[in-house]
């Protein structure tokens, strides 16, 4: 079983393109949004929460995007400079566009919803000029989000982004992402999702995302084996279907089907699993593990978040993950 080959003498490990938010997650858990009256605010946004677990598991990281003028784009960008991501990619948006928020509401660890505010956000207006080629060169690894495939000019910039990763042998990872109050319809969404995911190397994604993805291929039998054969048959190494709370398959383009591990949790919220199950994964992969001890590591950096307030500022660190499996296995 061959394992993923990344790029060696690079300046980055892992380098993000996409979604820079803010989450405002309710403190009054177990009541309706509508009786919620306080929320903390965190850094949001998939790309940037999975790059903030990156940094934080010890990988050398930097972020391509956008952020608003004002106060809550600063908040970003001084969050990521604290946890040590390189922001030289990111740059301030001139034209008055806002900082999308999105509200959290936690009426059970089973309930939760998210109430999104994304009209003219910031991170939507990356351009493809502002997307740096030698940066991605200078990169193991390169993050893409589907939300930042929504909208022009960003869905330009991450094409864009996706060729030269694809040109400097820049390994790509396609995480799907699918909101849908982002796009204008099913159909433009399978477009942008396939033009991304056939130039991909590692797909992430619910089988409900996948059933996006393949929104034109009404004639074939949806299964998890028919997914990953076909996306074997563009670049992809690696495709990962996810199940919620069954876990999820990784297929290999050797043949290989691995399950993951699923870890107890004291649920707090569901958000948050998906990124940092997926940083914990790629960390693993980057480290030359083998794929079923990365999902095991991702599983437990999901169970490790989950169980917190927050998303960005629970991602854990590898010490974290390593003492969350031990303890498991030894109750």
């Amino acid at each position: 079983m061959k394992p993923v080959i990344f790029a060696e003498d690079r300046a980055f490990d892992f380098t993000a393109i996409g979604r820079l938010c803010i989450d405002l997650n309710a403190n009054e858990i177990n009541r309706p949004m509508e009786d919620t009256l306080t929320f903390t605010k965190y850094v949001g946004g998939s790309p940037a929460n999975i790059c903030i677990g990156m940094a934080r598991m010890g990988m050398k990281t930097s972020f391509i995007g956008k952020v608003s003028d004002d106060q809550m784009g600063r908040f970003i960008l001084r969050y990521l400079k604290e946890n040590g991501i390189d922001t030289a990619g990111v740059t301030t948006d001139k034209t008055g566009a806002t900082t999308g928020l999105a509200f959290t509401e936690i009426k059970s660890p089973d309930d939760c919803s998210i109430l999104m505010y994304r009209a003219d956000a910031a991170d939507l207006k990356l351009a493809p000029g502002e997307v740096d080629e030698e940066l991605i060169a200078s990169s193991k690894v390169l993050l893409v989000s589907g939300t930042a495939l929504a909208k022009s000019p960003s869905r330009e910039a991450v094409l864009l982004a996706l060729r030269y990763a694809r040109r400097h042998g820049t390994k790509i990872v396609f995480d799907i992402d699918y909101r849908p109050y982002s796009w204008a319809n099913e159909e433009e969404t399978a477009i942008y999702y396939y033009a991304a995911a056939e130039k991909s190397d590692i797909i992430i994604g619910t089988r409900e995302e996948f059933n996006m993805l393949e929104h034109f291929d009404s004639g074939t039998l949806r299964s998890d084996e028919t997914t990953a054969a076909r996306w074997f048959g563009c670049h992809a190494e690696i495709v990962i279907i996810k199940h919620g709370k069954e876990g999820s398959i990784a297929y290999k383009q050797d043949g290989s089907v691995h399950r993951g591990t699923i870890f107890p949790a004291k649920v707090i919220k569901t958000f948050g699993a998906g990124d940092s199950y997926a940083a914990g994964f790629l960390y693993g992969l980057m480290q030359g593990w083998s794929v079923e001890r990365s999902m095991e590591f991702g599983s437990a950096a999901a169970s490790i978040v989950i169980s917190s307030h927050s998303c960005s500022d629970a991602m854990p660190t590898v010490s974290q993950v390593d003492d969350y499996i031990a303890a498991a296995r030894s109750s």
